[in-house]
């Protein structure tokens, strides 16, 4: 069985990102790409559909399975090398302790390396590897080679594993070699080896196209250190950022300003020069906001002499580093797929895709902290990825930017047999009106930071901007991807009139050319829409869609994009309802209420077992990213203290690495979702900036 899903770690070469349990074994490996299909699918099956095991012999059972309860097992911990994905596990047993350093080299090279140092004393190590690809189902032809890598006349021949299957091979470097198990049913190979104090043995696994030649070996110390000076040159950019006082943030929003027939129309898109508007630290004050010195998030704690809340901005800075695609630009949701929501039920989804929405979040993250490279490949992603049908953008796009509307069904088990496992995700296929606000906004951000648009860049955006226009009276399936009837969702439209502000800015403020007439009134037909559709008086808050009672958490968006203040009375309102209605017992947050089409609402058992909105039965588990924009808007409404509270929830729910899921079950106590999920460190980031702002 597979570990808990907070007991793994990421690894990554910004190609692909393995996952390394607690126990040492490498459970999930797509290779060459993070959309690949797995070389390693223990995560989403047994042993058997392909792991990389290595451990101390004392903690492995009979069944090749860790058991830390086991005589002579004494404690595992693990940490990354700072600021990298350089990921280090130190066994102790009770003859000595082992360092296992674990990490992928930021080369051309799709490979995985594996350190075991001696630290104390004497410790007999154990590996068990199976190679499987396609998701377990293609066991290669494995070879043994003797292969003379240097040509001098004392060089002396290194055994090789060479496996073979279709278009895929890979080489394993190691002293001493594995051995093919002589049960021939087990198909797999297997050894144990002593490491001494100071001693040292090293692995590697690479893979490369069977077409090919097998790689030589690396020099492990030179990679290593290579490796562990790039991703910390990296971060040693870092910048901090006080989205407070930025002239350039878009959600600075002053209803007062606006016509009162339109109330908050053209809220968000003002003049640039901000000296005569409140900035969002005054828009969000309650008379008195309330200073809180020193408080604690999930054992860090938020003052402004404090490195830690910067340390945790830095970590999930690198996992979405870690989840791009260095050549392509392209931004993962995660680098798994059909990790359940719910353990047992099938809400189970492919995250190894790009949404362009976590594509528009990430750019702008990125370049508030100074990464203006990646915030660069994010632009030209978004640019390729809606170029190749601007009428029609998608709202999933593969890694190099090819819309995603593929998804079959790969014969696994799934996670603690949560089923159906997924490749590819058909969502793509539903229409989804809010992309083109997202990208818009995007670009809008840019021009605030002074970036230029270029001969492509504009134009697109333009036809963009005329898509949204045409696609007027589309009804959607909204930002959840319901499977339901289409609605006028008010998030969409919410962004729709979110890409009509970013146009009339582009020529209004940066003097660009366009129909500036048309996208006005497009925005202000939209604007009374929604305030009279989307609003509902009655229930005093935003509803989910026209027509609903309902509220969902895409609501709390609504502010972020300047459509409304933080701290107008309509959306404090409709917090309060999504508190009351939305909020797990933990105090997590849901996405929305699954509610099925039933008569008796208090049936229970009928209610459980009935289909909802989302085209399942039951409730999703709480979301991570939604609890934290629920974060953010308590700190930008003044509640400061609340805020803190709701963020350090979601940080006791991160792993002790600082990773994130897509969700969590408060019932199990345990990460579920796939994972590390890019969205909700992206929403990590801003709540801590806006934190340290109010702390500050």
């Amino acid at each position: 069985m597979a570990s808990k899903i907070e007991d793994y770690a990421l690894l990554s070469n910004m190609r692909s990102g393995p996952l390394v349990s607690r126990h040492g074994s490498v459970d999930w490996w797509c290779v060459p790409r993070f959309d690949s299909p797995a070389l390693f699918a223990a995560l989403l099956g047994t042993p058997d559909h392909g792991r990389w095991l290595l451990a101390p012999y004392c903690a492995v059972d009979d069944d090749a399975a860790v058991d830390m309860s086991l005589p002579g097992v004494i404690a595992v911990e693990r940490f990354y090398a700072e600021n990298t994905f350089v990921l280090h596990t130190v066994w102790s047993t009770d003859t000595g302790t082992v360092r296992v350093t674990d990490f992928m080299p930021l080369n051309a090279r799709t490979e995985l390396i594996r350190r075991v140092e001696g630290l104390t004393g004497e410790v007999e190590m154990f590996q068990d590897l199976r190679l499987r690809f396609n998701y377990g189902s293609s066991v290669p032809w494995l070879s043994r080679f003797d292969v003379l890598e240097d040509e001098s006349e004392d060089a002396e021949a290194e055994s090789v594993l060479v496996g073979m299957a279709g278009p895929d091979s890979v080489v394993f470097h190691g002293d001493p070699l594995p051995e093919a198990d002589p049960d021939k049913t087990k198909r797999r190979h297997a050894g144990s080896f002593t490491v001494a104090a100071g001693q040292t043995r090293d692995f590697t696994l690479t893979w490369f196209p069977s077409h090919g030649v097998p790689p030589e070996a690396v020099d492990v110390n030179e990679t290593l250190t290579a490796t562990v000076n790039l991703w910390q040159e990296w971060t040693e950019r870092y910048e901090p950022y006080d989205p407070l006082t930025d002239p350039a943030a878009m959600n600075h929003t002053d209803p007062d300003e606006q016509p009162p027939a339109l109330h908050a129309f053209g809220a968000g898109a003002g003049d640039l020069d901000t000296s005569e508007r409140p900035s969002a630290r005054d828009v969000g004050r309650h008379g008195d906001r309330p200073h809180h010195e020193g408080a604690a998030l999930g054992g860090f704690t938020l003052t402004a002499t404090d490195d830690e809340p910067a340390d945790l901005v830095r970590r999930s800075l690198l996992v979405v580093r870690g989840l791009m695609h260095q050549a392509t630009g392209g931004l993962i949701g995660a680098p798994t797929t059909s990790l359940p929501e719910v353990v047992g039920a099938e809400r189970n989804w492919d995250h190894r895709l790009s949404w362009p929405r976590d594509a528009a979040s990430a750019l702008e993250v990125m370049l508030d902290h100074g990464h203006d490279r990646e915030a660069a490949q994010l632009r030209n992603w978004l640019l390729r990825a809606v170029a190749g049908d601007v009428n029609n953008p998608s709202n999933i796009y593969t890694l190099d930017g090819s819309p995603q509307i593929r998804e079959r069904l790969v014969d696994l088990p799934g996670y603690e047999r949560s089923r159906p496992v997924r490749d590819g995700n058909s969502s793509g296929s539903h229409y989804q009106s809010d992309v083109a606000g997202h990208v818009l906004r995007a670009f809008e951000m840019l021009r605030r930071r002074g970036v230029q648009e270029d001969h492509l860049s504009w134009p697109l955006q333009q036809a963009l901007l005329r898509a949204v226009v045409a696609n007027y009276e589309e009804k959607d399936q909204g930002i959840w991807e319901m499977r339901g009837e289409p609605q006028y969702y008010t998030h969409s439209r919410v962004m729709m009139w979110a890409a009509m502000q970013a146009g009339v800015d582009a020529v209004r403020i940066h003097g660009l050319p366009g129909d500036v007439e048309t996208w006005e009134e497009h925005r202000d037909q939209l604007a009374h829409e929604i305030w009279t559709s989307g609003y509902d008086p009655q229930v005093g808050s935003f509803v989910q869609y026209y027509g609903s009672t309902d509220v969902d958490a895409s609501l709390l968006q609504l502010p972020m994009v300047g459509f409304v203040a933080y701290d107008d009375e309509r959306m404090l309102g409709t917090v309060e309802r999504i508190r009351t209605e939305l909020t797990d017992s933990s105090g997590l947050l849901h996405r929305y209420r699954n509610l099925p089409q039933l008569t008796d609402l208090d049936d229970a058992e009928a209610f459980a077992s009935s289909i909802g909105q989302d085209g399942f039965a039951g409730q999703s588990a709480p979301s991570i990213s939604a609890t934290l924009q629920l974060a953010e808007q308590l700190a930008m409404c003044g509640h400061t203290q609340e805020a803190v509270r709701v963020t350090d929830l979601v940080l006791s729910t991160a792993n002790d690495l600082g990773l994130l899921a897509s969700t969590y079950s408060p019932s199990q106590h345990r990460a579920t979702g796939n994972f590390p999920q890019a969205e909700a460190h992206l929403h990590l980031i801003r709540v801590i900036d806006i934190l340290q702002a109010e702390l500050g």
